[in-house]
């Protein structure tokens, strides 16, 4: 099952950018704030068995600053 496609451009080029590196973006149903719930794919080796996961904002402050934090948390992941 595929995805919805983010609004904003900035967002989604982060999420691909954290598919293309392992990690799994799934829809968040009917959450509140959120449209989205990235997890990294090899939880064993990341913060002692949990899995680092971040909830994407449907409409956050600043995208551009949404998609960085995006990419930082894929970037610093312990799990690579």
């Amino acid at each position: 099952m595929s995805r919805k496609k983010h609004q904003s451009k900035a967002i989604e080029s982060a999420l691909k950018y954290a598919e293309k590196n392992g990690w799994t973006v799934l829809d968040s149903g009917k959450a509140a704030h959120s449209c989205h719930i990235m997890r990294c794919a090899t939880n064993s080796k990341c913060r002692g068995g949990d899995y680092c996961s971040k909830s994407i904002w449907s409409t956050p402050r600043s995208a551009e600053t949404h998609s960085r934090q995006i990419k930082q948390i894929v970037d610093k992941c312990e799990g690579k």
